[in-house]
């Protein structure tokens, strides 16, 4: 507030507010955890990525300059991504684990994998690797 920061500001406070609905939410416990909170943030950064794309086919580059900027301020708030090469390399101790060797066994990876991964990989990133490693390419 005392930088004149708006932006940063208007994400800030729609981070708090989504965390407030979550934990006064019908079926919550009252308590807002780790978890449940990185859902909420990667799925308002993925809200504001998409916003920003419709902002910028229908022409209105300065609105999707907003979002894209609350997107970026969101960011902050999530680990790091993993690199390809960290991702290849646990999703492979992952198929090992589970014991899959053909792509039907996709669905038995996948869930150990989003579990595992919360946070740190896309579920699209997730899942190309899962699909890509399993077909054996």
């Amino acid at each position: 507030m005392l930088a004149k920061d708006k932006v940063a500001l208007d994400a800030l406070r729609s981070i708090k507010k989504e965390f407030l609905e979550a934990k006064t939410a019908k079926n919550s416990d009252g308590e807002l955890h780790d978890d449940k909170a990185l859902q909420i943030l990667q799925k308002m950064v993925k809200q504001r990525q998409e916003a920003a794309q419709m902002f910028q086919e229908a022409g209105r580059n300065e609105l999707a300059q907003d979002e894209l900027a609350q997107a970026k301020v969101i960011e902050k708030y999530l680990p790091e991504k993993l690199s390809a090469d960290e991702l290849k390399k646990i999703i492979q101790e992952i198929i090992a684990q589970t014991g899959a060797s053909a792509p039907s066994d996709m669905g038995k990876v996948m869930g150990v994998a989003t579990k595992q991964l919360a946070g740190k990989a896309d579920g699209k990133d997730i899942s190309a690797m899962v699909k890509s490693l399993l077909s054996g390419q």
